[in-house]
């Protein structure tokens, strides 16, 4: 059956804040504060900063703290990274919303690029950009040398690559906690299906990193993605007046 979910009401917000950034980490207190720095470091000022803590047993709680008021940081029991990223949006008060892992780390120019791109077009509802892979430098010799790392620079639609206007995330809505390691391209998906306007710029906008507990790596998941094409796929069928069943 096809997903009925749909576009959530948008939040009221409390402040002017230009862009909200919501940062989620599971045990990932190793690079956290890397993650962290990274937007401190933005050349477009400030963004607001949300940590979700999605039930860590480590110091990643103790490493979000010793930012202080720099972000707001909030926990709840293990529920997966959708669930995660939309407990952060009800505490973002931005007029865009951006979103990091806690392994992974933004070039200081991010926010230029892709803000100068929101800003030159009203029309435009999202901005992707190139992500770049590095493999972690604490790796040893051996693991390094079993991880695949791509040169260069890719075009990446991943929700972590994306700064996205709050009135059109909101049209799209939260992200799908049923879809698990697919959420990203589920959430993509329906963003298309929504007619959001959106551009690739040729910038790097995110440097991912490879170690060993990539979710994506470790834990590969290739049914997941099935069932969100196909999920789409019914969509469709529903909306051009077909069946649903098979």
């Amino acid at each position: 059956m096809p997903s009925n979910r749909r576009a959530s009401k948008v939040p009221a917000v409390n402040s002017t804040a230009e862009v909200s950034v919501i940062i989620s980490v599971y045990n990932g207190e190793q690079y956290l504060a890397e993650a962290i720095e990274s937007l401190l470091s933005q050349t477009s000022g400030m963004p607001e900063i949300i940590v979700i803590d999605d039930g860590s047993t480590d110091a990643s709680a103790a490493v979000a703290r010793q930012f202080g008021n720099a972000l707001s940081y909030w926990h709840q029991p293990n529920a997966g990274l959708s669930a995660a990223r939309n407990l952060g949006l009800t505490h973002a008060s931005g007029e865009a919303y951006a979103f990091l892992d806690a392994d992974d780390i933004w070039p200081a120019d991010r926010l230029t690029h892709q803000l100068f791109a929101l800003e030159s077009d009203p029309h435009l509802d999202m901005v992707f950009g190139q992500m770049e892979q590095f493999v972690s430098p604490d790796l040893d010799d051996d693991t390094r040398q079993r991880l695949v790392c791509p040169s260069g620079s890719a075009p990446s639609c991943l929700p972590t690559s994306m700064l996205v206007r709050r009135q059109a995330f909101w049209r799209v809505g939260q992200f799908a906690v049923e879809a698990r390691k697919a959420q990203g391209i589920d959430w993509y998906m329906r963003a298309c299906e929504q007619g959001l306007r959106s551009t690739m710029l040729a910038d790097v906008v995110l440097h991912r990193r490879l170690h060993r507990s990539n979710m994506g790596i470790t834990q590969p998941d290739p049914i997941a993605y099935v069932q969100v094409v196909r999920a789409a796929l019914q969509r469709r069928r529903v909306l051009q007046g077909g069946s649903d069943d098979g």
